[in-house]
């Protein structure tokens, strides 16, 4: 099915271009998100009418995008989530996730502009790219952890299992050290324990 696109689609052709796609893709994706219409003579004739206005709104939404994405590009968020000490996720984040967090952030960024190709399903830094135009996308991060103190420690660089290793040797040591004192402890009882006495030799001869 031959589409002319009214935006730039990535891997597929710039605004005007008049391209072949699958008919499922045209009628599920690119009709109905308003980035092509079917290359009809009368839609090719009405493009190239309204170019000009076309061309200027896209400049103008780029523009837009390209003031917002120096602010956003390489921002981090951070999403509380319960999780396994292993760091597998009870859930998922997923983008609406990702967009809300960046919203509450002060940054206006829409679900569909979260390019997630899965769910994040681990605890750690995630990169997630944002297209906020057909010719501007940025990365965030997604910075998944299980409280705001765990967050600020993977902010510093340190993984999940770093930090499960650090709580598990910290552990260790605390037993020791309690051990430790406990042994102390029961030799200081035995210096100060009575000697017992040694029983008196019989002096009775035979």
């Amino acid at each position: 099915m031959q589409v002319i696109l009214l935006e730039r689609v990535a891997k597929l052709g710039q605004m005007g271009d008049v391209v072949d796609v699958k008919p499922g893709y045209a009628r599920n994706f690119l009709l109905p998100q308003g980035k092509a219409l079917s290359a009809s003579d009368a839609n090719i004739a009405s493009f190239e009418a309204q170019k000009a206005q076309l061309e200027a709104r896209n400049l103008e939404t780029k523009k837009e995008a390209e003031a917002l994405a120096e602010k956003l590009d390489g921002q981090q968020f951070i999403v509380i989530r319960s999780a396994s000490d292993a760091g597998a996720l009870y859930g998922s984040v997923t983008p609406r996730d990702a967009a809300e967090a960046a919203t509450e952030a002060g940054f206006t960024v829409d679900k569909k502009q979260i390019a997630l190709i899965a769910p994040i399903k681990e605890l750690g830094l995630h990169a997630v790219a944002v297209k906020l135009h057909p010719e501007v996308e940025v990365e965030i991060n997604m910075n998944v952890a299980r409280s705001e103190e765990e967050a600020e420690l993977q902010a510093s660089g340190k993984s999940i299992q770093e930090l499960a290793a650090e709580e598990e040797a910290a552990a260790e040591f605390e037993i020791a050290e309690l051990f430790d004192d406990i042994g102390s402890a029961a030799s200081e009882d035995e210096d100060l324990a009575p000697a017992e006495e040694a029983p008196a030799e019989d002096d009775t001869t035979a």
